[in-house]
């Protein structure tokens, strides 16, 4: 016991050393940063570690919360992971329970208007860690000229070699919990005809479509940039981490950035750049907006309001970037759940404090069992097409267990997102007395052909359905115009909208150009969900390649 506790304390010790800030309360004037890159989420930390693999660079990686996995010195967990080296953010099978059991130390707070993790790994450590390839057409359809497919197979190849995708995370080799699965192979499979594939080696097919998640665990816990990316940067002597700094505002001269304001234990400092160096805003696509208009930089309305209030560092109007874009073209997937029932169904419930002990064993001793993935059973896609030819993206997918008033031991939850091609959006609000950044109320069905979309690909859905298989908050026997009136009511719990993917509020070729750089700066950078389009998967992957590609560009620069 006695080795133990010794082994434990040097590991906190080590922990607290590799994340100890490399900054003084007051920075030195001496310390100038060639890279300061703002927000350790997926793409943060992907665009400070490429950029540091460069020695001649001083990178600086700030975040405003803390600790998330154990390796960054995270301890927050249940009792039945004490004397582990695992934090509850490690263990897959915990995503869940952050509903029920919420975390003051990852969850944003008030620092946007919206549900969201602030730590270092950003939602990369409390999201579902799903990981799809979203298909070329995505990138050659909405993305601009150097941003096609064809430009970004280098930037997905280096992505894959270092996070490697899975679909089979249990360390064991079996899959658990699969009454779902084999339900998903009548109703999708035979019923409907859609194709059963391994999602990301068949990336470009999202037509009719089913398959196993596919995540970004490794070894059978939760995987992400933070144990890839990271952990080799923090090798480097010229990487530096910094968590909990709140970054204020980009100091800049015209449109040369020149450092950051931020605080940090209550004190209030600049951290300067090089004479070269460049300011990358990497806090995704709510805060990365805010930053840029409390830098002075955005719709000269809302640049106003804001000088109005004190939130603008005092500077001037003739000072200020003309910008409408930032901000604008806010996307996130409008969700709806449906409930289903079926004999052949068996919920699973993850719990926080007390899992079930033959599971929570299996999990401890082989890194294996349910709590080795987040609980998705079947992920599945299809495309509408409207009259015009355009084509809008669906997708669904089955959990583990019912929610809300449909918790019985034979029902699950079906989740059904819009993706691609939607055409609603809507803008990044600042509000409050802080003025902090959340959604406008028109980002979800603000276009009718939205709602209709989801809704035709529901009513297919329900065509198929086995006999046995019911959905219990919605009719079965539901018409396309019934559908439509369900989905976007916003009275009940089914139909929240939000599944707080949000991106697209700062777009290249209108925010930033194709460099990434902030249009009317010469080198303040936004890389992150704030410059990729509406994909026709869940946004994870996406945002890392997006990264990728970004560093390709800006370490020519």
């Amino acid at each position: 016991m006695l080795t133990h506790s010794i082994t434990l304390l040097l590991q906190a010790l080590f922990v607290a050393q590799l994340f100890a800030s490399p900054l003084p309360s007051e920075p030195r004037a001496e310390v100038l940063y060639d890279v300061i890159v703002v927000g350790s989420g997926p793409a943060g930390v992907i665009i400070a570690s490429r950029l540091s693999e460069n020695p001649a660079r001083n990178v600086l990686l700030l975040e405003g919360g803390g600790p998330s996995y154990w390796v960054t010195g995270g301890t927050e967990r249940p009792a039945w992971l004490a004397g582990t080296n695992l934090s509850r953010v490690d263990v897959p099978g915990l995503y869940s329970t952050i509903y029920s059991n919420p975390s003051t130390n990852l969850l944003c707070q008030n620092k946007i208007r919206a549900y969201g993790a602030c730590t270092i790994g950003g939602n990369s450590a409390i999201n579902a860690g799903l990981f799809y390839e979203p298909p070329a057409s995505d990138f050659d359809k909405y993305f601009p000229t150097g941003w096609k497919h064809t430009d970004l197979n280098a930037a997905i190849s280096r992505l894959y070699a270092t996070q490697p995708s899975t679909q089979n995370p249990s360390k064991d080799g079996i899959y658990y919990e699969q009454s779902g699965y084999a339900v998903a192979k009548q109703w999708l499979g035979t019923n409907a005809g859609y194709t059963e594939l391994n999602i990301n080696a068949n990336s470009r097919q999202k037509t009719k479509v089913f398959g196993h998640p596919a995540y970004d665990y490794q070894n059978g816990q939760r995987g992400g940039p933070v144990v890839s990316y990271m952990q080799t940067a923090l090798k480097r002597p010229n990487f530096h981490l910094q968590s909990g700094t709140w970054v204020q505002r980009v100091v800049r001269t015209g449109g040369v950035a020149t450092g950051v304001v931020v605080v940090s234990g209550g004190v209030t400092s600049t951290i300067k750049l090089s004479a070269t160096g460049r300011v990358i805003l990497s806090g995704g696509a709510l805060k990365s907006p805010e930053l840029l208009m409390k830098s002075g930089i955005g719709d000269p309305a809302v640049l106003t309001t804001l000088s109005q209030a004190n939130q603008l560092g005092g500077l001037p109007s003739s000072s200020w970037i003309n910008n409408t874009a930032v901000g604008a073209g806010l996307f996130d997937n409008p969700n709806t759940f449906i409930e289903l029932s079926s004999p052949s169904l068996v919920a699973y419930n993850y719990v926080y404090d007390n899992p079930i002990p033959a599971d929570r064993d299996l999990y401890l001793t082989k890194k294996s069992g349910p709590y080795s993935f987040a609980g998705g059973s079947v992920s599945f896609w299809d495309t509408v097409t409207h009259a015009d030819g355009t084509v809008a993206g669906v997708q669904g997918g089955l959990g583990a267990a019912g929610y809300a008033d449909y918790t019985n031991s034979t029902t699950v939850t079906m989740n059904i997102y819009g993706t691609s091609g939607l055409k609603s959006s809507g803008k990044v609000v600042l509000a409050g007395s802080d003025y902090l950044p959340g959604p406008s109320g028109d980002v979800y069905y603000s276009n009718p052909q939205d709602a209709q979309d989801i809704a035709t690909f529901i009513r297919r859905l329900f065509d198929a359905l086995p006999a046995d298989l019911t959905p219990l908050n919605l009719n079965r026997g539901s018409t396309v115009a019934q559908i439509v009136s369900y989905i976007t009511s916003y009275n009940n719990a089914y139909t929240r909208g939000q599944v707080n993917h949000w991106s697209s509020s700062c777009r290249i070729g209108a925010c930033v150009d194709v460099n990434t750089t902030v249009i009317g700066t010469t080198n303040l950078h936004v890389v992150d969900a704030s410059i990729v389009a509406p994909l026709s998967v869940n946004p994870q992957f996406g945002v890392m390649v997006a990264a990728e590609k970004a560093w390709e560009l800006i370490n020519k620069l």
